[in-house]
């Protein structure tokens, strides 16, 4: 029997960088030992046609996950600790700043852990690595504080202060996903900054969902909600070929309300909405009003069905608002990421669809665990054609007919 090679026999410069760890901080428990399985998976070679990404979680180790934790003590102050030693390690820490679903004591009261908590606990885990490993990397899906992102008063420039001090303690690389501006990357020209689109994954889970979507531009359109997600917008319009209209919110910047400027109108610009499936694609729901708002404009304008591509689904003020526009036909689904946190109420709803990124965040640590280049990965462009295809393929042998 032939022997299988192992991918640094056959190309002896992708040796790994050192043996793969991977904390999965408080709050990212879940798709951390996802993206265990799909590692220890190809570490096994069951999948053949993933070998490139086969990796080594290290001597006498089952698993890639290495064991850290934060206790408290009870004036609600902290420390890191690790379970095994990170000694030679290439590390990656995962860590979701939004995940107020972990609480820790207080002087005896439960008290939810904010992004600030959970940064602060991030150091910690730096500190406690203590330079002992070969290589750390931070994947921070939503990135902290990156909506304070500028400053245009006398205002604190908290994202790139955070940026600076991981830097300043060692930090490699850092993965981040749909960034608020991605050019908070020139905060820290001097290290690896990734900012990853999750495209292909939410239309991937859209159109596993929606089987009698029209994607063409008799059918269907893309409205940027504002001027801030035009690019976003501008390339689900490119690769899917459809004619793209945006709003323009007109808020009014005397009054702060819950940190905001409201907004006292939307003024919409492009064609005409009327009769067709309208995608929406935004960085994040918040309390979501300015979606829903949105929407009516749109149904006013009288579109179709609405679809809303978010990569992060906070929900901050409750999904009662999303239930009641569900119902009442102004909102057909919101396809979201498990970058984040999500409310446990969301599984069951019908207008609510979940892109997971487990597997495409196994890809992405597989490949840079062999210094290999993540251009295919951060690319979409083929695999997204790819799947165009196959669903109109599936459409044709279902009989499914434009109308």
């Amino acid at each position: 029997m032939t022997r299988l090679l192992t991918t640094w026999e056959k190309d002896p410069t992708s040796v790994p960088v050192g043996p793969l760890g991977i904390i999965a901080m408080a709050g990212c428990e879940e798709i951390g030992e996802k993206i265990n399985q799909w590692l220890l998976k190809w570490h096994s070679l069951q999948e053949l046609q993933d070998e490139e990404y086969y990796t080594s979680p290290g001597l006498n180790r089952d698993t890639f996950l290495v064991k850290a934790y934060c206790p408290r003590f009870g004036t609600g102050e902290g420390k890191a600790v690790l379970r095994e030693s990170v000694r030679g390690m290439d590390l990656y820490i995962l860590v979701d700043v939004c995940a107020h679903n972990v609480h820790y004591n207080m002087y005896g009261q439960e008290v939810p852990m904010s992004p600030d908590d959970h940064f602060q606990d991030l150091k910690r885990v730096i500190g406690a690595i203590g330079g002992k490993a070969k290589r750390v990397t931070v994947v921070m899906p939503m990135l902290y504080e990156s909506r304070q992102h500028r400053r245009t008063s006398r205002e604190s420039l908290d994202c790139a202060m955070g940026l600076q001090e991981l830097v300043n303690m060692g930090i490699r690389d850092i993965i981040t996903f749909d960034a608020h501006d991605p050019r908070m990357v020139n905060a820290v020209p001097l290290i690896g900054f990734e900012n990853v689109m999750p495209n292909y994954q939410m239309l991937k889970a859209l159109l596993r969902e929606e089987k009698d979507l029209h994607i063409d531009k008799s059918h269907m359109m893309v409205v940027s909600p504002d001027e801030g997600a035009v690019q976003r917008n501008i390339f689900y319009s490119a690769v899917l070929s459809l004619d793209m209209g945006m709003f323009y919110k007109r808020r009014d910047y005397t009054t702060v309300i819950n940190g905001r400027n409201p907004i006292v109108a939307h003024e919409y610009l492009g064609a005409d909405v009327e009769g067709k499936d309208i995608l929406v694609a935004d960085d994040m729901l918040a309390s979501g009003d300015s979606m829903i708002d949105l929407c009516k404009e749109l149904k006013a304008r009288k579109a179709n069905r609405i679809y809303a591509l978010t990569t992060f689904a906070f929900f901050t003020s409750g999904i009662e608002a999303f239930r009641k526009a569900y119902e009442e036909g102004l909102l057909t689904r919101v396809v979201a990421t498990n970058l984040t946190y999500r409310r446990p109420e969301l599984a069951n709803e019908p207008w609510f669809i979940q892109a997971d990124m487990s597997k495409y965040i196994s890809y992405l640590i597989a490949t840079l665990n062999h210094d290999r280049s993540l251009h295919e990965l951060l690319n979409p462009y083929n695999r997204i054609k790819s799947l165009l295809d196959r669903y109109h393929n599936e459409q044709a042998a279902t009989g499914i007919t434009m109308v």
